[in-house]
């Protein structure tokens, strides 16, 4: 962990904008300055082109032709994604050493201790872009802040293809007009709370005391939402930070969805983050079941293990059980959206063998079956329950 000086802004937000539809852009001309969807069943991602017309991410795909006819729909290309990121990723470790992921296209950089060799933030930033454009092709947008929620919440502001500095002297001046949903974990629920009661800014939730806002929200999130609204975020950058959890999730579409086919999904789902768990050395004791309904509300199961474990079989078990007692709200509600994840996440190689050391417990098949797709591919064998279904996509990830 580095801790900034905390007296300048001195920390960089860096957020590609749009990524996957930039990176059609940028590969295929023709669609440089139009509406973009990529996706077809559900939008995965769009241009602004397209999003000027109300198309959003995770849009079913027929609504975001029917908001914007003149799209061009294009099919996901996560190989070419993950080269885009990782070339970006270089850029950014060129610029900084400090330098902490949240995802394949944004990153927190530190250069408060760079000003003698590469000179003030702003004109790092600047750079930074013009590194981004030159050697990548994309555009990116960056905040710079004294606070890494402040320079977050400056490259949302300043999108798409900007940069916005926040003085420290101006901080509050620039973040209490702005919009509840500003807010780092304020979501549509939360912001629906915070809009009846008549709070529909951050300086109208800076005014409330730290006591209210926790009788109205809780403990926790009243304490978070305090701080920020105050702009109060101690948090470093953190290199090399290790996921808390790892998880898949795979939309469904609105037709009724038998239990066989939920649990082929649902075993897919397993297989995929167990294998990615494995190939990062982790072990995991929380498994969370995710599900989301037809009338796009939501829901959560969760099972802690005794023991931390990577492999498929207990896993699947455990998912196999909190979807069997989420049947009844699945059937009643309907089914859009499944996903799980495994947190409380240990090294794989700390993780201490439970007694007996009998053969059922050892990892031989995973073994087996990981050596074989790292060979020949993730797709040369699979479950017999998924020939001939469509698994979804893999989205790449940051290593762990």
């Amino acid at each position: 962990m580095f801790v900034s000086s905390g007296l300048e802004a001195d920390i960089l937000h860096a957020d590609l904008d749009a990524f996957y539809a930039s990176v059609e852009q940028r590969d295929d001309p023709r669609l440089r300055g139009r509406p973009v969807i990529v996706g077809a069943g559900v939008v995965l991602a769009c241009s602004y082109e397209a999003k000027a017309y109300g198309v959003r991410t995770a849009m079913n795909g027929g609504q975001a032709l029917r908001r914007c006819p003149g799209a061009i729909v294009v099919p996901p290309r996560m190989s070419a994604y993950s080269e885009a990121s990782k070339a970006v990723f270089k850029v950014f470790e060129d610029t900084t050493p400090l330098v902490e992921g949240l995802s394949i296209d944004e990153a927190f950089l530190d250069v408060g201790g760079l000003r003698k060799i590469s000179g003030a933030p702003i004109d790092i930033a600047r750079r930074l872009r013009a590194e981004v454009l030159a050697r990548v092709g994309l555009p990116i947008t960056v905040g710079v802040a004294r606070t890494k929620f402040l320079a977050k919440v400056a490259s949302g502001v300043a999108k798409p293809d900007g940069l916005l500095v926040v003085p420290p002297d101006e901080e509050l001046e620039f973040l209490h007009p702005l919009a509840v949903e500003r807010l780092w974990g304020v979501g549509e629920v939360t912001a629906e709370k915070l809009r009846n009661r008549g709070l529909r800014t951050v300086g109208d939730v800076a005014i409330l005391p730290e006591a209210a806002l926790i009788a109205m929200l809780g403990r926790a999130s009243g304490r978070h939402l305090h701080a920020l609204a105050h702009n109060r975020d101690p948090r470093p950058i953190e290199v090399g930070r290790r996921r808390r959890s790892i998880g898949s999730q795979r939309a469904l579409g609105r037709s009724p969805k038998s239990a066989e086919t939920l649990d082929a999904v649902l075993a897919g789902l397993v297989d995929r983050v167990t294998r990615r768990m494995r190939s990062a050395e982790r072990a995991g004791r929380t498994v969370t079941l995710r599900l989301r309904f037809d009338d796009f509300s939501r829901a959560t199961r969760s099972h802690t293990l005794p023991q931390a474990t990577g492999q498929t079989r207990a896993i699947l078990v455990t998912a196999r059980s909190l979807m069997a007692a989420a049947r009844p709200m699945i059937e009643k509600q309907g089914i859009t959206m499944v996903g799980i994840s495994v947190g409380n996440l240990e090294n794989e190689k700390t993780v201490q063998l439970a007694l007996p050391f009998d053969k059922a417990a050892n990892d031989e098949l995973d073994s087996a079956l990981d050596g074989v797709r790292d060979k020949f591919g993730s797709n040369a064998i699979t479950r017999g329950t998924l020939l001939g279904r469509d698994q979804g996509l893999a989205v790449p990830m940051l290593p762990d």
